[in-house]
């Protein structure tokens, strides 16, 4: 029986057939090998195994009750899959399908960004796929993130299976005919207002979402463990000075897509739909629409080269600021430029904490980067505006 160890774990794999005739060689050779790493905990690759009858299970749950945990078995075939669902192995154990291979060359590449890129399979479906650094589990936590919305009555395009492409993972989701918004505005810039407007009341309209269970994270809890993590190295009156801005944001139960941009909205006829849920939190209507400033504002004016810039927004970006104004002339519901330039001064604030976040998120909260994230962001942008923010009205 083949086995591997890598990065501390210990992978046994399971060939062709599992039944009365073998069973005991293969929990000798499961013993042996589990005596010999006794300090790892084994999963079980299934993706050579055509069949497995009760005298094969009964080894596997004799194998997991002996490290007194859920053991994986991983690229099950639907047929074996099956046999474990029937049995009830798959609540006893912890039983992965073998993930759908799939090819994007020759795919309508409709957008891309920093963790991967979307493409349009066919008239009916979309796959997004992460780059090769973004694990299964993520991928998967997106995905559930997804039907977790449509249930609750969010309008998010419906998640099928989790697939594997080259070395990327990915999630396929059904959008009939669908562009993005930023696709729209790409091709035809004389939209932009219009696209601006509508995105602006289908967020609103989004914001009239209420989650009343713990279905997702609160956007504030997150932000004060942020605050934690970073605090070693602020100053303690910096630190204090976050901590209090954090606490003096309201608290309410507003669904938040978490990382509302045009290239995360679908239009489908007369329908916006979202794609990219996995940010998905509650809270504040304030994060969702802080997230506009650094789409709209931040990423236009970033020093990245343009032909990347215009990557990540997705339409041209000499029409960023457009989109703003028009979104926020809509959700804010006011004509005036003077309004709608105090209504971004006042969501600035949140914007700068958002950005410093998502720095260090992306970074792993690396020790040797934060203290970079610390002077460009934290102390450049981030309390200067908490000292001058305005009050929040909503």
């Amino acid at each position: 029986m083949k086995s591997t160890v890598n990065n501390g774990s210990i992978t046994i794999f399971l060939e062709r057939r599992i039944d009365t005739t073998n069973s005991s060689a293969v929990e000798n050779d499961i013993a042996q090998i589990t005596g010999a790493n006794q300090n790892l905990v084994p999963e079980f690759d299934a993706s050579s195994l055509e069949y497995i009858s009760s005298a094969g299970l009964r080894v596997l749950l004799k194998t997991a009750k002996s490290f007194g945990k859920k053991i994986k078995v991983l690229n099950v075939s639907k047929d074996v899959y099956d046999i474990f669902e029937t049995t009830g192995f798959t609540s006893i154990l912890d039983v992965h399908k073998k993930l759908r291979e799939i090819s994007v060359d020759g795919c309508e590449l409709i957008g891309s960004g920093s963790y991967g890129k979307v493409y349009r399979l066919d008239r009916e479906t979309i796959a997004k796929l992460y780059i090769p650094s973004v694990s299964l589990e993520m991928v998967q936590h997106e995905r559930d993130t997804a039907q977790k919305a449509f249930l609750l009555g969010v309008p998010t395009a419906i998640s099928y299976d989790v697939v594997k492409s080259g070395d990327c993972y990915g999630a396929v989701f059904e959008l009939l005919d669908a562009k993005t918004v930023a696709q729209i505005m790409n091709c035809d810039s004389s939209r932009v207002q219009e696209m601006g407007r509508k995105s602006a009341l289908f967020l609103k309209d989004l914001h009239k979402i209420v989650v009343d269970d713990n279905t997702f994270p609160k956007r504030k809890d997150e932000l004060s463990e942020w605050a934690e993590r970073v605090a070693p190295f602020l100053e303690s009156g910096e630190a204090d000075e976050i901590r209090a801005f954090i606490n003096d944001i309201p608290e309410t139960s507003t669904f938040l897509h978490g990382d509302f941009n045009s290239k995360n909205v679908m239009v489908q006829g007369n329908n916006f739909l979202l794609i990219d849920i996995g940010d998905a939190a509650v809270g504040h209507p304030v994060f969702d629409v802080a997230g506009l400033i650094l789409a709209y504002i931040y990423l236009p004016h970033s020093p990245m080269p343009d032909e990347e810039k215009l990557r990540l927004l997705g339409f041209h970006l000499e029409d960023a600021q457009t989109m703003l104004n028009a979104m926020f002339s809509a959700y804010f519901n006011t004509d005036s430029p003077d309004e709608i330039q105090k209504k971004i001064q006042m969501i600035m604030p949140y914007a700068n904490i958002l950005a410093s976040y998502h720095g260090c998120r992306r970074a792993n909260y690396a020790p040797d980067y934060i203290p970079m994230i610390i002077e460009r962001s934290i102390r450049t942008k981030l309390l200067p505006s908490i000292k001058s923010r305005l009050p929040l009205e909503w």
